[in-house]
């Protein structure tokens, strides 16, 4: 029996010094949000299917919605991004360009909310890019505002940021003024969706030049000096802005191509874009709490 005690005390000593393994920590969750509860305004009477997505994109979005990031509360400043992905109207590249993205924001203290548009160039696809793709791009921004108290937002610090075709889509809501006409679903329909401030990355050339340059939002511009579809509209839109007295930054890459993303090149000083973003930002006080935010 003696022996036996010291045994249970030994195997109890030890058990008491024997490395702990932290709790588990349960994954985020992400909760996806229709932008039009009825259906999407338009003109698409094909039949609903589901969304096809592999690897790190997605395609036949029927029902256009947000993909909310929300701040951490400790770090939550109040400002709030709409990420667009690009991928040329025909697919969207989800993870590369609006998720991981997505959480590169939360780290800066923005909540982030990913917008999945409708894809004008999909085959079979009725609808447009001016007018459909922009609208859900507005309705996000709109939604943003009209939900702005349920995630601690201020609703005038507001901002898009979009990758080359999600690019566009920015300029034609930030650069360029709504058309006549557009449909109105609900009272969200009536709030301002002109954003506070616009991030264009590598986007393409639709809606460059703006026609409402003089009223645009602030803007970040960066592309690389190679890409050959936006290069070109992104120091065209930066000399528009500039001329028209709008607080703009351009960053031209060096040698460098098309959709190098967060972390898609071996050049040094691409990899640190998102650090002059995150300088631009903070310049320009959109990371500074206000009494608006929660």
């Amino acid at each position: 029996m003696r022996k036996t005690g010291w045994m249970l005390l030994a195997c109890a000593a030890l058990l008491a010094n024997a490395p702990q393994d932290p709790d588990p920590v349960p994954p985020p969750t992400f909760v996806s949000i229709p932008l039009w509860p009825n259906g999407p305004p338009g003109k698409d009477t094909r039949r609903v299917t589901p969304e096809v997505a592999r690897d790190y994109w997605v395609r036949n979005v029927r029902n256009p919605s947000l993909l909310a990031f929300p701040a951490l509360p400790a770090h939550n400043n109040g400002a709030a991004i709409v990420v667009i992905p690009g991928g040329g109207h025909k697919i969207l590249v989800w993870t590369n360009e609006g998720t991981k993205a997505a959480t590169a924001l939360n780290r800066m203290g923005i909540s982030a909310f990913v917008l999945k548009y409708r894809l004008a160039r999909e085959p079979g696809s009725p609808t447009s890019i001016e007018g459909d793709a922009a609208d859900d791009a507005r309705r996000a921004v709109r939604w943003v505002r009209a939900h702005a108290k349920d995630y601690g937002i201020d609703p005038a610090r507001v901002g898009v940021m979009g990758f080359s075709a999600g690019g566009e889509l920015v300029s034609l809501i930030a650069d360029n003024p709504e058309p006549a006409g557009r449909p109105k679903t609900d009272a969200i329909d009536s709030l301002s969706a002109r954003p506070d401030f616009q991030v264009l990355v590598f986007p393409g050339p639709l809606g460059i030049p703006g026609s409402a340059a003089a009223s645009a939002p602030p803007a970040f511009i960066t592309a690389g000096s190679l890409d050959p579809c936006c290069a070109t509209p992104s120091v065209a839109l930066y000399e528009q802005l500039r001329k028209a007295g709008v607080s703009a930054e351009l960053h031209m890459y060096a040698d460098s191509g098309h959709a190098f993303n967060l972390d898609e090149s071996n050049r040094i000083g691409i990899l640190h874009w998102p650090d002059r973003l995150n300088d631009w930002l903070a310049d320009g006080g959109w990371l500074s709490p206000r009494a608006a935010a929660r």
